[in-house]
């Protein structure tokens, strides 16, 4: 079993009360992102786990896709990063509240 070192805290309690660990972070230049790995990476950088320039250099993320993460998960929960839920977010003809 492969121990991942981090510097700073190994467990953050997220704003909803449940905890999570630095290990459960998305490996290094992640390519396909589900929906919990996006809401992770939203969480860690709220709370301060890592920093913004952090994950962008960690999993090449550009300053428009972590805003449309986190204005998402901000306004309709984590539900909201799943691939067709971002589409209906970001076409204004849809209908939001399918959500």
């Amino acid at each position: 079993m492969h121990i991942k070192k981090f510097q700073g805290p190994h467990t953050m309690q997220l704003p909803f009360g449940n905890f999570m660990s630095r290990a459960y972070m998305p490996q290094k230049f992640t390519k396909r992102w589900v929906a919990s790995r996006k809401a992770t990476v939203v969480n860690a950088v709220l709370i301060w786990s890592i920093s913004l320039d952090e994950a962008f250099n960690l999993y090449v993320l550009s300053h428009d896709e972590h805003t449309i993460w986190e204005i998402a998960v901000a306004h309709y929960g984590e539900r909201a990063l799943g691939v067709t839920s971002l589409k209906n977010i970001n076409n204004p003809k849809n209908n939001l509240r399918k959500l």
